[in-house]
């Protein structure tokens, strides 16, 4: 099952997606820059194989909700978040903000 909800964060609007699979859920909250997302997100990947595409980026591990990836500190960004001010351990709904 695909949900897709808006959620707003001081009043500004994002794309939240929750994709139900068999053993696990896919989270993530988008912007027009930028995404976080759960566990699943390969920030490597993003990093070094497809640096070329300057994905604005930031990874929660052990969130099973929309809510607790908001809530959720970042476990990993990529360097184009990072050039933003996104930093590890920043809160995902305050990375989205910095996204905007």
């Amino acid at each position: 099952m695909v949900i897709v909800d808006q959620v707003f964060i001081r009043g500004n609007p994002f794309i939240a997606t929750t994709v139900r699979l068999p053993k696990t859920t896919l989270l993530t909250v988008a912007g027009l820059k930028g995404y976080i997302m759960c566990g699943a997100l390969d920030i490597r990947l993003l990093n070094e194989r497809l640096s070329h595409r300057k994905i604005i980026a930031g990874r929660a591990v052990g969130v099973t909700t929309i809510d607790e990836l908001l809530d959720a500190p970042l476990e990993s960004v990529t360097k184009e978040a990072e050039n933003l001010g996104i930093i590890p351990g920043i809160k995902g709904r305050e990375a989205l903000l910095k996204m905007l």
